[in-house]
């Protein structure tokens, strides 16, 4: 480990006072709030898979606040309309001219809640938005807000009236973060929050405090930009990639964009830990959630029980490590 640049030091303890901050009403979803960090780092964006009532929607409300973004929810339903996404234009009868009126895209963070209960035409609308970071409407361009990060949200078990998303938008999700229930002792203590009077609709008498804003996150993010990663471990990550498709258990590996978003995700976790320079513990460690969204499982291994993340273990264990 290096001696981290004096500048960057302060950043990086603002973002795990971040961390400090959300726990005040997130408990036991550690590695998904640091998970959303990173992607905020990346400049990507985050598919949160877990069953209702694990704080899906709260970790992203209570992440908003510590950050002093804007954020918006929408609830994807089958009704939804792609203008309802992204905006339209809209009669202004005071002017008797057509006006854009935006949607709630145009945020920091955009809380996609059950992003798969909506059909693929409205699904597509964000395409445009994820990669872009822009609308476009009535031949004219709107960019977004910066940052900008879509948090999606979907249920891992109720596939009745659900849309699978297409694999183009799964590829736009930098990272798929699983929450599961929380451990016994972290469900004890959020029960006691509650007993006490938690409020999870008031974050501010819950004692969340803002802790940085969006210029202190570009900062950060343009010393992401600075760790180092040497061309033995480029082609780690590339060994790696390949594996994936080559492995018998899938019918689809991943893609050069997964690769080069593993690359931003492993500096982001790089930079977050106090390192300089890319390790291949830390292209370890981001494998599974940068990856675990864009394979695909042939139907046999499907059928015999075997899960994605083991796959991907597998291929991490027989791929040689640069030295």
């Amino acid at each position: 480990m290096t001696d981290p640049q004096h500048d960057d030091a302060p950043l990086r303890q603002a973002l795990d006072r971040v961390r400090i901050e959300v726990g005040k009403a997130v408990v036991g979803q550690d590695g998904a709030v640091t998970g959303l960090i990173i992607a905020l780092l990346a400049n990507g964006h985050v598919l949160l898979e877990g069953v209702p009532g694990v704080a899906k929607t709260l970790l992203v409300r209570t992440l908003s606040r510590t950050l002093r973004l804007e954020t918006r929810r929408v609830q994807f339903t089958p009704d939804l309309m792609p203008g309802d996404v992204t905006g339209s234009l809209a009669y202004d009868p005071r002017t008797g001219e057509f006006a854009f009126r935006e949607g709630p895209v145009f945020t920091n963070l955009l809380l996609a809640d059950e992003i798969n209960r909506t059909p693929p035409k409205t699904q597509s609308a964000l395409l445009e938005a994820m990669e872009e970071r822009q609308v476009s409407v009535d031949g004219v361009t709107r960019p977004l807000p910066d940052p900008f990060l879509v948090a999606a949200t979907q249920n891992p078990i109720e596939y009745e009236g659900t849309y699978a998303l297409p694999e183009a938008q799964l590829d736009r999700f930098l990272l798929k973060l699983v929450l599961d229930v929380p451990e016994r002792d972290a469900e004890v203590t959020m029960l006691r929050r509650h007993a006490n009077g938690f409020d999870p609709h008031d974050l501010a008498a819950a004692g969340v405090e803002p802790v940085l804003g969006a210029a202190e996150l570009a900062a950060a993010r343009a010393a992401v930009g600075r760790v180092g990663i040497a061309d033995d471990l480029l082609a780690y990550v590339v060994d790696l990639a390949r594996a994936t498709r080559r492995s018998p258990s899938m019918r689809l590996g991943v893609s050069p964009r997964a690769a080069a978003g593993l690359l931003a995700a492993s500096k982001a976790w790089a930079w977050l830990t106090g390192f300089e320079k890319v390790t291949p513990d830390h292209v370890q460690a981001m494998l599974l959630p940068a990856w675990r969204h864009r394979v695909q499982l042939r139907p046999e291994a499907e059928l015999e029980g075997v899960a994605v993340d083991q796959v991907l273990r597998s291929i991490v264990q027989q791929v040689q490590v640069p030295l």
